[in-house]
């Protein structure tokens, strides 16, 4: 107790000193927790804004979904009867204005009922009534549209569509659907709302077509949508449909948000793995200054535990000052950025104060600094006065086994906290593995550097001589200098060559292959006349069609998906309906890995083509059966191959191609892409929504604009995160010279004294630190590649391409900052007289 007193005592007095070199140690930890605590509050927010609107995300208590057919009698009447319901039509379909300066354009259409919404309501611009808005008049119905449709068709209120057969005219302009933010990512084309019973005028409800008929339910006072679903479910175990509650209100965004914030937050704690290098080197540095009053102490009989307790308060109490102000910057971030990212959220987002993330944040702060802060306080404390008194650098001692039985404790408190905390820990998994292979890395390069630098020879050019020499001599900064800026440029080159796969994958490589467009919901009935249409069109290549249906995966190898243990990765495939088809051949842009293929006349018991990568997740293989619900039938069918699907083609491709024989005699309708030149696609797009106002026309040029919109969206968020690891490695970097400014005064002023100008002793140094830079940007260069290859090719399943933009960028920036960090250090040697540091020696 006295020795705990007396180490508050010391560091206290210590510490009236002031901040000192403590600045780069302080901005480094509230630079990561910063980032991890806005991200992470973010999250939080998105999430309760999903708990808080759960009803009007639903658009009631309980969702009932069915495709291509509507309820039957039976059904709505028993639905109606477990509280208020409203139902409506969700279809992807075609808007043609009447006006003949109009654009025809894809649009989401959504034919409601009176009722619509149960929960929420529908916010026009100028306010108003929906119900008005969508009333008949003069015998014309109304319709709702998104401000962005307006733009898109070159309308305005007022004028006409034609939605299919039907006649609509434009009344009103959506602020907010309520029920939006499920759908609202998937979407290709802006919200039209019509009347329910404008549908039966349209011709878009005809056998199947692909139409999604929601029935939504407001439960009474005091009945959970649990038990109501209990109900459902026993009623009509054979419906067919899909039911969900409050609990399945966030859908995708849930499931996105879960990932985009995992890979956010560990890039955060990237940020703050850097910083916490700078950590290290800032004690380092501190010590070092500290070596006569360390010494002191141990001549006037202080042990060990003494000086370590003293120094280890005065640690905690300044890496809490950084966690504070970490935290505080996290809190208030979101709070600053609500306005500018309330326009990509699809819900209201509650921005507030909430404690779970910042504590989450500020525990990361404390463990990184507590792991980093123990090597130099450990061997601080164990070296001899009479090496302190000679003004030795603190770290020739070797660490002693338990000691590093002690750090490597606290690295597994940090791992465990890091997949403790995570959404998805197997991913949380691989990054540890990464962030433990990074800190071996480095080090083991910087050595292997040090050796070449001691082994390459002797040049005749004296400052690159003595430029080698500084690189592997006792004491040398090579190691930290590119453990700091190595890490933070590592992180960078792996988010930048992913995003960079990811943008070049939907922007320059899709495009090139790629069908000019997609045609969907053509009738059986139409099928030859749609052929005949493309095939007048000069510069129109060849049709390719498919027959088309959606199914549901009801059982897995026989046993019922709700019992069967679905990894995350793979949740989409059984979360919501599939394309499902048939065919006599193997479809183009697959390849088979398992299994044959049926021959051409097969007419069997029902077989099935499976994708590779789901049968993987699902575990199952050829022989195994799969259930599929198709129009409310249960179709089980065995696995007859497996294939590895190229996605990226976009040529029409099913997770399912089942065997002739069965679903051929369903009813069902075509998919079709058309290649064709540009000049050809306009006049493709203009014959087709002329002559099949039924058919669904997407470009295949906006569908890839959408989805670059959004990846823009997320990638200016990853650069973001991305660079303040850089800027980490960049204060991490200054730390790392600032520990070994010492040192380069004392052979600056050696130079000097032996007869060197001050042009010899700067070109020295830049040699030095040109080289350095080099090769950490080399390292980085090579470690980030891995990290984004595993990235891209085992968990997107991409194709991979090296980007070497981002190579030559990152050399020229890592050998430009290590250059300018490293002379802003000779500068100040250059400065010193030698004289004050000859009378210490």
């Amino acid at each position: 107790m006295t020795n705990i007193r007396l180490a508050f005592t010391l560091a206290r007095r210590e510490m009236r000193s002031g901040l000192g070199g403590f600045r780069l140690f302080i901005a480094c930890l509230a630079l990561g927790v910063g980032a991890i605590a806005a991200i992470l509050s973010f999250s939080r927010a998105v999430e309760e804004g999903l708990r808080a609107d759960a009803r009007e995300i639903l658009g009631g208590d309980v969702a009932v979904s069915l495709l291509y057919r509507e309820a039957t009698p039976e059904q709505i009447a028993w639905l109606g009867k477990q509280g208020e319901m409203t139902r409506w039509i969700d279809s992807r379909s075609m808007a043609r204005p009447m006006k003949p300066d109009g654009h025809p354009a894809l649009i989401q259409l959504k034919a409601i009922e009176p009722a619509y919404p149960l929960y929420g309501t529908v916010e026009l611009q100028g306010g108003g009534s929906l119900t008005d808005a969508l009333a008949r008049r003069e015998g014309v119905w109304g319709a709702a549209i998104e401000d962005v449709g307006l733009k898109r068709m070159d309308v305005a209120l007022g004028d006409r569509l034609k939605v299919g057969d039907a006649i609509v005219e434009l009344r009103a302009i959506i602020a907010r659907e309520p029920d939006r933010g499920v759908n609202a990512f998937a979407s290709l084309g802006p919200r039209l709302m019509i009347p329910l019973a404008a549908i039966a005028e349209s011709g878009l409800a005809q056998q199947g077509s692909l139409l999604t008929w929601e029935y939504r339910l407001r439960l009474p006072a005091g009945v959970s949508d649990l038990q109501a679903i209990e109900r459902l479910k026993a009623e009509f175990p054979q419906a067919g449909w899909r039911v969900r509650g409050l609990a399945d209100a966030g859908g995708s965004i849930q499931f996105w948000l879960n990932r985009l914030t995992q890979f956010l937050s560990l890039v955060g704690l990237s940020a703050l793995l850097v910083g916490g290098v700078g950590v290290g080197n800032a004690i380092s540095s501190f010590l070092t200054a500290r070596l006569r009053t360390i010494a002191t102490l141990k001549c006037l009989g202080a042990p060990e535990r003494l000086v370590f307790l003293a120094y280890f308060l005065q640690i905690a109490a300044l890496s809490l000052l950084g966690v504070v102000v970490g935290v505080v910057i996290g809190a208030a971030l979101p709070f600053v950025a609500q306005s500018a990212i309330a326009d990509l959220l699809p819900l209201r987002a509650r921005i507030d104060v909430y404690i779970r993330p910042l504590v989450t944040a500020g525990t990361f702060g404390l463990l990184v600094s507590l792991l980093f802060a123990l090597l130099p306080l450990l061997r601080a404390r164990a070296v001899s006065a009479a090496t302190l008194m000679r003004g030795a650098v603190v770290g020739n001692r070797r660490v002693a086994l338990g000691e590093l039985v002690l750090i490597a404790g606290a690295a597994v408190v940090l791992a465990g906290f890091t997949v403790y905390v995570a959404p998805e820990r197997r991913t949380a998994g691989w990054f540890v593995l990464g962030a433990i292979g990074a800190f071996i890395a480095f080090p083991l390069l910087a050595r292997g550097l040090m050796w070449a630098a001691a082994r390459v020879g002797k040049p005749r050019f004296a400052a690159l001589r003595l430029a080698l020499a500084n690189l592997h001599r006792p004491g040398s900064p090579t190691p930290i200098v590119m453990l700091s800026l190595g890490l933070g440029l590592t992180v960078l080159v792996a988010t930048a060559l992913i995003e960079g796969n990811l943008r070049e994958q939907i922007t320059q490589r899709i495009p090139k292959d790629a069908p000019a467009f997609f045609f969907v919901d053509i009738q059986s009935s139409q099928i030859a006349e749609f052929e005949k249409t493309i095939a007048a069109v000069p510069g129109a290549g060849k049709l390719e069609e498919v027959p088309s249906l959606r199914g549901r995966i009801v059982k897995i190898a026989g046993e019922p998906v709700v019992q069967s243990k679905v990894p995350p990765d793979a949740r989409w495939a059984v979360d919501s309906d599939r394309g499902v088809t048939y065919s006599a051949t193997q479809p183009e842009g697959s390849h088979l890995v398992a299994g044959q293929w049926w021959a051409p006349d097969y007419r069997g018991p029902q077989l099935v083509s499976f994708d590779a990568e789901l049968a993987r997740a699902f575990g199952i293989g050829v022989g195994d059966t799969i259930t599929i619900n198709v129009l409310g039938r249960d179709i089980e069918a065995r696995i007859a191959s497996l294939r590895r699907i190229e996605w990226q083609t976009l040529s029409i491709n099913f997770v399912f191609v089942f065997s002739p024989g069965l679903l051929d005699k369903a009813p069902h309708t075509f998919l079709a892409t058309v290649k064709a030149t540009p000049d050809a696609e306009d006049r493709i797009f203009q014959d087709v929504t002329d002559r099949f106002p039924n058919v669904t026309v997407v470009r295949i040029r906006d569908a890839i604009q959408t989805a670059s919109d959004v990846l823009g969206n997320i990638g200016l968020a990853v650069r973001l995160i991305g660079l303040l690891s850089i800027l980490a490695g960049i204060l991490v970097l200054a730390g790392a010279m600032l520990a070994t400014q010492r040192r380069r005064i004392h052979e600056a002023v050696v130079m000097k004294v032996l007869g060197a100008t001050r042009g010899r002793i700067a070109g020295t140094f830049a040699w030095e630190f040109a080289t350095l830079g080099l090769a950490t940007a080399l390292a980085s260069l090579a470690v980030g590649t891995v990290a984004a290859y595993l990235v891209v090719r085992n968990l997107m399943n991409l194709s991979w391409t090296f980007l070497p933009t981002v190579a030559v960028a990152v050399a020229v920036g890592a050998m430009a900052l290590t250059l300018a960090f490293g002379l802003a250090g000779t500068l100040a040697a250059l400065r010193q007289r030698p004289l004050a540091l000859l009378r210490n020696e």
